[in-house]
């Protein structure tokens, strides 16, 4: 039975990266995703959020609490990884900037290929990570369906509402199956973290992550908004991937599994109240807010 479920939520993971990047693309415009990119502050403070604060983050965790050294690796790992394909959803939510969360994403995930191979091996000795599969996971699932989007929304200026939206709606059903699936088959693991203090440690980096996306972001809410969920919300399928190929101990990926469902049951009801917010407080700008550049 366990097979089977495996089996739906490693298909059900990848109709949720397909049909989510897709609907992004037919809904935006690279115009409108790199305009925020255009500003240079905002780049590169974005860039030292994810790559170099975060990362210290997860050690100074570490550190403090004195995780057992897998789940200390499986906390680094994670940290390593920004780029999450669930930060536009989350983003969308929280009524921020869908646009700027978009490009961030793909900004993320660009980095972390080019990140999680040149600087693991260095922090953790006999680590090696094969780039080249890293790199084409990250492009088949995400950014190549991203990029058709794009493509067909730029030839056909005016696509019928129905086709994003039933992108939208796969994605929505996909991504809750992945989600509750998760949670099933990591049941037993998640429970054998108890008294190790591995949870708490987790449920610590994923606040302070968003606490310092959302510091960096700015004054304008749509964009801190948008830089505080997408600096909590990492890209558990490139650290499971590294994670899976270099360490023998189970300990490892279960710390990047368990710290990324707390994002998940954190962050989700954390965006929705920050949306209502955002609803009440400029219900008439809500579609600049959450579709164009801040």
């Amino acid at each position: 039975m366990s097979g089977l479920l495996w089996n739906i939520s490693r298909w059900a993971l990848l109709t949720f990266l397909v049909t989510s990047m897709l609907e992004l693309g037919l809904s935006l415009t690279l115009a409108e995703i790199l305009a925020p990119l255009k500003n240079m502050r905002l780049l590169v403070v974005s860039l030292v959020a994810n790559f170099v604060v975060v990362p210290l983050l997860a050690v100074a965790v570490a550190k403090t609490m004195r995780l057992e050294e897998p789940f200390a690796v499986g906390l680094l790992l994670l940290a390593l990884a920004p780029g999450a394909p669930f930060i536009p959803k989350v983003v969308q939510i929280a009524r921020g900037n869908l646009a700027f969360a978009t490009g961030l994403m793909v900004l993320l995930i660009v980095g972390t290929a080019a990140d999680l191979p040149l600087l693991l091996p260095r922090l953790i000795g006999g680590v090696e990570i094969d780039t080249w599969e890293v790199e084409r996971s990250l492009f088949l699932l995400m950014l190549l369906p991203l990029f058709m989007g794009l493509a067909v929304h730029a030839k056909f200026h005016s696509l019928p509402a129905w086709l994003s939206s039933s992108m939208g709606f796969v994605a929505n059903v996909s991504g809750l199956v992945v989600f509750v699936l998760i949670v099933v088959l990591n049941f037993k693991s998640v429970l054998s973290l108890f008294g190790t203090g591995a949870i708490f440690a987790g449920l610590v980096f994923v606040v302070l992550s968003v606490f310092v996306g959302r510091l960096f972001g700015g004054s304008d809410r749509a964009i801190r908004d948008a830089l505080g969920l997408g600096t909590g919300l990492r890209n558990v399928g490139a650290a499971l991937l590294v994670g899976a190929k270099n360490f023998n101990d189970p300990r490892v990926n279960v710390m990047v599994i368990v710290t990324a469902l707390v994002g998940l049951f954190i962050l989700v009801p954390v965006a929705g109240a920050w949306g209502r917010r955002a609803k009440a407080t400029a219900p008439s700008s809500l579609e600049s807010a959450t579709s164009r550049p801040g």
